[in-house]
């Protein structure tokens, strides 16, 4: 009886370790924005430009994290690849506004201390991300919009551009369709409180936000998403990405989460908080509470994605649309790279 009970430990801990030594712990999570992504309507070529910078940007990200650096410094290194990239919608790639405008939001949060810090509405700072960290380290403020969050940035030695520098002509070209969509819908939609809300007919020209999340060495996890916000928008629009506890949230007690999507309904929902309020207070797993956070905007008729780990390097990255641009990498640097659904 004896040596069938210690056979049967046995066999259950070979069991359990090879159970674990699947399970495989990541260390980042990135998303280039989510909508109407179709692989028949991306060219080979397109294709592969995506998956090279959402490759570039994880490891950049993990070169810091082997490093030994904090999660805070490879998330403002693997976003800062993304807002260089004029294929995202953040820093060279941003949308315009309805004036022809370049409006840029960043936030990033710190897990381990909950500190956090945004900036909504700049024009010239080359890398918001970076921006959101100095208002975050540098000033006793969470968020700083417009020129004030331009003329702090350039205080504390940011990289400033011409605003000209954020100009691309797809970018461009796609405001000009915006605005054609635009009249045509105020037409035929007369009177529609959406209509006068959103304006653009076909909102997945607002998608393309980046976002990161990682977990460094010494177990603390953080948490940034970057964003030239919504084609055509007006009025000094803000969505959800600068917005503390709705486009971006991280607490090592429960995950870091970086959202993408119709910025207002991830507001409204308060998604990012929402997630981490599930674990905490319900014990869900990352996947359960996203899952959960995710439906009530898709239920509300929003739409978009989101990517969340937590502090064991389990992560999840839901989105109710055709395709999400995401990736993530592992402990020991084994990347993986998706777009469509």
């Amino acid at each position: 009886m004896k040596r069938l009970k210690l056979l049967a430990l046995f066999l259950f801990s070979a069991l359990a370790l090879q159970v674990s030594a699947q399970q495989k712990k990541y260390v980042m999570v990135i998303h280039g924005g989510a909508g109407t992504i179709l692989k028949k309507n991306m060219s080979p070529e397109k294709e592969a430009a995506y998956i090279a910078a959402l490759t570039k940007a994880l490891n950049a990200g993990y070169a810091e994290i082997k490093a030994g650096k904090s999660s805070l410094d490879a998330v403002e290194a693997t976003i800062h690849v993304l807002e260089n990239d004029p294929h995202f919608n953040a820093g060279k790639g941003a949308v315009f506004t309805h004036d022809g405008r370049n409006e840029l939001d960043a936030a990033i949060m710190d897990g381990k201390t909950l500190m956090a810090g945004s900036v909504a509405g700049v024009t010239t700072i080359k890398n918001p991300i970076s921006a959101a960290r100095a208002v975050m380290e540098k000033s006793e403020h969470v968020i700083m919009v417009g020129a004030g969050a331009d003329q702090f940035a350039k205080e504390v030695g940011l990289k400033i551009v011409d605003p000209k520098y954020f100009w691309t002509k797809e970018r461009w070209d796609g405001l000009k369709q915006a605005i054609k969509e635009d009249s045509t819908k105020a037409v035929l939609d007369h009177g529609s409180k959406k209509s006068e809300l959103f304006g653009i007919k076909n909102h997945d020209y607002k998608f393309g936000t980046v976002g990161c999340v990682a977990l460094d060495q010494a177990g603390n996890l953080a948490a940034g998403t970057s964003t030239g916000g919504m084609t055509n928008k007006k009025y000094g629009r803000v969505g959800d990405a600068p917005i503390i506890g709705a486009g971006t949230y991280c607490n090592n007690e429960t995950a870091g989460i970086s959202c993408t999507g119709w910025g207002e309904f991830y507001i409204r929902n308060v998604v990012a908080k929402t997630i981490s309020d599930l674990m905490e207070y319900k014990g869900l797993s990352v996947a359960e509470a996203s899952k959960i956070a995710l439906d009530k905007v898709g239920k509300m008729g929003g739409d978009g994605g989101l990517i969340a780990l937590d502090k064991k390097g389990n992560m999840t990255m839901p989105f109710n649309t055709e395709g999400m641009y995401r990736g993530a990498i592992t402990a020991d640097g084994k990347i993986e790279v998706s777009i469509y659904k």
